[in-house]
């Protein structure tokens, strides 16, 4: 065992690249996902059958199948069709797909979440429904869906690593081949561990931020009551 090497692996530009690379995956999929995702909750509450038939066989099928079989068989299955993507490209479309299936089933829990009264008293109120959904549901909706959004970008984040296997060189890739040219699997290994510990530290605070600043009694309880005497004159509490 030697820190020194693992220091050293640190601070490699190999090992940073794979590691801003792992980043970027995680959060173009992800962002692609929770769009993906909003879209097809959206859908589910249509009345059209055809619509409510085609998301779910999309649910069925990209939560049915492993995310390696659908990485694999984007990057191979794909340019027999005329299709050729790089091998990142596939990767973001596999995870985002994949991601898609199950932000739908998170954000429509979400939806649901919220009573159908107060989208009610927005109507009535003279509200479009597109207005309904943005100004009422949404904000209250992000509140209880953001744990579990949390959770699944964290689950990205790990789940990238298997872009590995059509040679998208992120982090984890990184370490592998630098270990398999020296044996020294511990460091390698050790420095990628301590990357991917740094960048879940920082989705962590980044959820933690989210929750407070969408917290609605937050402002109400950063407020101090101010006592009586300093509101109403002395006559009037007497």
């Amino acid at each position: 065992m030697s820190l020194e090497l693992v220091f050293d692996y640190l601070l490699s530009p190999a090992f940073f690249h794979g590691a801003v690379l792992t980043l970027l995956i995680t959060v173009v999929s992800l962002f692609f996902g929770i769009i993906v995702g909003l879209v097809i909750a959206l859908l589910q509450e249509t009345e059209l059958r055809a619509v409510k038939a085609a998301t779910l066989v999309y649910l069925w099928l990209f939560r049915g199948t492993p995310v390696l079989f659908q990485i694999i068989f984007i990057y191979n299955v794909l340019p027999g069709f005329g299709i050729r993507l790089s091998a990142i490209l596939s990767a973001v479309l596999a995870l985002s797909l994949n991601e898609g299936a199950y932000m739908a089933e998170i954000l429509r829990s979400g939806l649901h979440a919220v009573k159908k009264g107060q989208r009610t008293a927005g109507l009535a109120l003279g509200m479009t429904r597109a207005g309904v959904m943005r100004f009422v549901v949404m904000p209250q909706a992000a509140r209880i869906v953001l744990p579990a959004v949390g959770n699944q970008m964290i689950g990205m984040l790990k789940t990238s690593a298997l872009v590995s296997v059509v040679a998208v060189e992120e982090l984890l890739l990184v370490a592998n081949q630098t270990a398999s040219a020296n044996f020294r699997y511990f460091e390698a290994l050790s420095a990628a561990g301590i990357y991917y510990l740094a960048l879940t530290t920082i989705f962590m605070v980044f959820q933690s931020i989210l929750e407070r600043s969408l917290d609605p009694k937050r402002g109400r309880r950063g407020s101090v009551r101010k006592p009586l005497s300093l509101i109403a004159p002395k006559s009037e509490i007497q």
